[in-house]
């Protein structure tokens, strides 16, 4: 295979978005997408709720979708990157549809606008009701086949190819086992987040930490692993992952329940206090699932056609049935630590989307903006690569002020199989690391990692520890509670620990 100019690594909405983009912007670019699944399965495709910008008309607007945004975030998003997320936001949703992507029209043939927790206004577009990010994947996946030099599909990328100082590209295993070097004067990360830590969580079983734990190893930093977000309302269900049940419920006017029947929080409170809200519930009644009520919700099949369709085939009926729902991990908050326009402490690597941490975020995402950001940063990764810059700068998360360094942990090698050591670390960080946690959980976190083989089984399984032993450094570090990272023993939020917890 010739050199690539771009290496897009994953294929949801930040990588798929970066490709179309740089294949259209100067003829010639070679571009490849490598994902270790079909370019369709993504965790972008499972994205419910919707896009969050600000599309005109009183009383919304881009500073208002700013102050949001920081509000969640609890002290910790960098102020400059959210503003760049918001100013830029509605452009790129208008990119999109012009891609292809339907969304929801109201009576008036205006698009539909929904309102989420955290949101003080109705700004959120969405597409057949509950199912945006398959209809954001299917118009990205479309426009992807007919651009892109190169699409590898079921290829697993294994390490960062880095010489003299700078990434060269990838090692990967192709779909047959067979080990390449995948070469390209740029690499983009867009893999995803780590769903797959949690024994119960919403996101496909792809979600293995890829991107973050190929940083780790080649010593790029990452920063704010100690915040991961559980979505509060998933179905209480055997299946995996679990079904979500969209926070557009609760803004249509859905509501939380306990054993009870009691309501215990305000619905549209971001989702850190209702998860944390939920926890403490279930742990006084001695439960492992609350109730949503949407009985009162009119219209429900055809306003949210993918929700009816899986609580029908759990044999539940939302006019009837209250709705049995526990949180479940949802979303990394931190990642590569990059600069405004995504470039990587590393020279030739970039990360957008959820695998990045640009200061976006802060401590919690607010609802909605991760398609966002997904889209915002694709576009500024190839649009400063088209300008031709080559390292990053000191903006965003990068900033050296308000940071505390932490050494990487390693986690011992094991010779058990790989299925019962992933197994091993869903159970061991749900118990220790989950939505709340404390000195003596956190310690209690043991993590191993099977011996290196070119496997992709195995390679997810060794990236999983990796990621969670570098997790629970930074949540055991950060003595207090912030955000989506609560600690029974520390349940103050810190002024002086307003910084980000970088580790390389």
């Amino acid at each position: 295979m010739s050199q690539l100019d771009l290496l897009v690594l994953g294929s949801g909405v930040a990588g798929l978005s970066a490709a179309v983009q740089a294949a259209a912007s100067e003829p010639g670019v070679r571009v490849g997408v490598l994902s270790k699944a079909d370019l369709a399965q993504a965790t972008t495709r499972w994205a419910q709720g919707g896009v969050a910008a600000v599309l005109g008309g009183d009383p919304d607007s881009t500073d208002l979708h700013l102050a949001d945004t920081l509000a969640a975030g609890a002290g910790l998003c960098d102020v400059d990157a959210v503003r760049v997320l918001v100013d830029e936001g509605p452009g790129r949703v208008q990119d999109l549809i012009a891609l292809g992507a339907v969304f929801d029209l109201d009576a008036a043939g205006s698009l539909a606008l929904a309102r989420e927790g955290g949101h003080s206004v109705a700004r959120v577009v969405h597409a057949g009701g509950a199912a945006t990010g398959a209809e954001i994947e299917r118009a990205l996946v479309e426009a992807v086949r007919t651009t892109a030099a190169s699409v590898m599909e079921r290829w697993f990328a294994v390490d960062l190819l880095v010489e003299d100082g700078r990434c060269r590209g990838v090692v990967a295993l192709d779909p047959s086992g067979v080990r390449h070097e995948v070469r390209a004067t740029h690499t983009l990360l867009a893999t995803g987040g780590a769903g797959q830590l949690y024994a119960v969580t919403t996101n496909p079983a792809e979600a293995t930490g890829d991107g973050v734990a190929m940083a780790l190893r080649a010593r790029v930093a990452v920063a704010d692993l100690e915040f991961v977000q559980f979505h509060p309302t998933a179905l209480h269900h055997p299946q995996m992952p679990r079904p979500l049940l969209s926070e557009a419920l609760r803004g249509h006017g859905a509501l939380l329940r306990d054993v009870d029947g009691e309501r215990f929080v305000e619905e549209l409170a971001p989702r850190d206090v209702v998860s944390r809200a939920m926890a403490a519930r279930m742990l006084a009644q001695g439960v492992t699932h609350l109730w949503l009520d949407a009985t009162g919700l009119e219209s429900f099949s055809s306003r949210f056609p993918t929700i009816a369709a899986d609580l029908a085939a759990a044999g539940l009926d939302p006019a009837v049935d209250w709705l049995p729902i526990a949180p479940a991990a949802h979303y990394c908050i931190g990642g590569v630590l990059t600069d405004l326009d995504g470039a990587s402490a590393l020279p030739g690597l970039w990360a957008a989307g959820e695998v990045a941490c640009a200061g976006v975020h802060g401590a919690n995402r607010l609802a909605s903006n991760s398609l966002l950001e997904g889209m915002v940063f694709a576009a500024r990764v190839v649009e400063a690569i088209g300008r031709g810059k080559d390292g990053c700068e000191e903006t965003g998360a990068m900033r050296p002020s308000n940071r505390l360094t932490l050494d990487a942990p390693a986690a011992p090698a094991t010779d058990a199989d790989p299925i019962k050591v992933r197994e091993q670390i869903q159970h061991a960080m749900t118990i220790g690391a989950g939505v709340v946690r404390d000195a003596a959980s956190l310690e209690g976190v043991d993590l191993a990692m099977p011996a290196p083989a070119d496997r992709a089984d195995v390679c997810e399984v060794r990236n999983l520890a990796t990621v969670g032993a570098a997790l629970v450094t930074a949540a055991a570090a950060r003595e207090e509670s912030r955000g989506c990272h609560t600690r029974n023993d520390f349940p103050t939020t810190q002024p002086v620990l307003a910084r980000r917890f970088v580790i390389s």
